[in-house]
């Protein structure tokens, strides 16, 4: 059985921006597009770049280290030098919660 893991208040990241999370094991970005929430892991798979400090343009973020790209939602490369899909995590709300179950 999954286990929920309770990552924020939704108030807690503002449209269009990332925060980062430490949870157990887990290093995440948790991105609020428009109003619908978005998890993946923060480290780049690429080096050692913070995806929740790094710009967004629409879907897409940029890593703040190398200026590879992913799309949010999906975790694909979007441009170079990154090679390997971050892992993203189905997000959910609950209330005012956001979480994920792993």
């Amino acid at each position: 059985m999954p286990q929920r893991i309770d990552l924020c208040k939704t108030s807690d990241v503002d449209e269009g921006t990332a925060i980062k999370v430490e949870t157990g094991d887990l290093v995440l970005a948790v991105f609020n597009l428009n109003g619908a929430f978005y998890t993946m892991d923060d480290l780049c798979s690429h080096g050692p770049g913070s995806l929740s400090e790094g710009p967004i343009c629409d879907d897409v973020v940029e890593c703040d280290f190398h200026n590879g790209s992913f799309n949010i939602k999906t975790g694909e490369v979007v441009d170079p030098p990154c090679m390997i899909p971050q892992k993203t995590y189905p997000t959910k709300v609950d209330g005012d919660t956001v979480y994920i179950e792993v």
